[in-house]
């Protein structure tokens, strides 16, 4: 839920910068006349001269803020681990599990098998039925040891 209200907080917030540029950069352009630029040339050259290099400064520092605002813009948009999973108990009741708790417990039972030193485990996806795109998967890492055959490993992780 938190994470609905964060995009749409950031589309709102997007969406009134866009607008207030737009509606700035329509004001301040008739000043000067249409095939005039916001900054006449000697201004330009006044404060380009005349203050040194704070115009570099300035563009950079204004690249940083458009790298961050799109790395938070992705960040916004990668799917998050599943926080809970609704369990069907076949008594017509759901019970629900903890995503972090359902991680931790497969990840000790495969660090419990034979030839694992190290397991991790990730559950991503939304709540859902079936095999449908987003329905919720567990992604395990394994790391293991020198004497482990892999396909050993991976029968005792598939269980009987």
């Amino acid at each position: 839920m938190l994470g609905a209200v964060n995009r749409v907080l950031l589309g709102i917030t997007g969406a009134v910068l866009l607008a207030a540029g737009v509606a700035l950069g329509a004001a301040l352009r008739p000043l000067g006349g249409r095939h005039e630029p916001l900054l006449s040339a000697a201004t330009r050259e006044r404060y380009w001269h005349a203050e040194g290099g704070w115009w570099w400064a300035v563009a950079a520092g204004l690249a940083v803020c458009v790298v961050l605002a799109l790395w938070w813009l992705l960040a916004q948009l990668r799917r998050p681990r599943l926080s809970a999973l609704l369990v069907d108990t076949g008594d017509e009741a759901y019970a629900v599990l903890r995503g972090r708790a359902l991680e931790e417990a497969a990840a000790a039972e495969a660090g419990a098998l034979d030839g694992v030193a190290r397991c991790r485990a990730v559950l991503r996806g939304r709540q859902g039925r079936g095999r449908r795109k987003g329905a919720p998967k567990l992604r395990m890492e394994l790391e293991l040891e020198p004497h482990a055959v892999p396909a050993d490993a991976l029968a005792g992780l598939a269980g009987p």
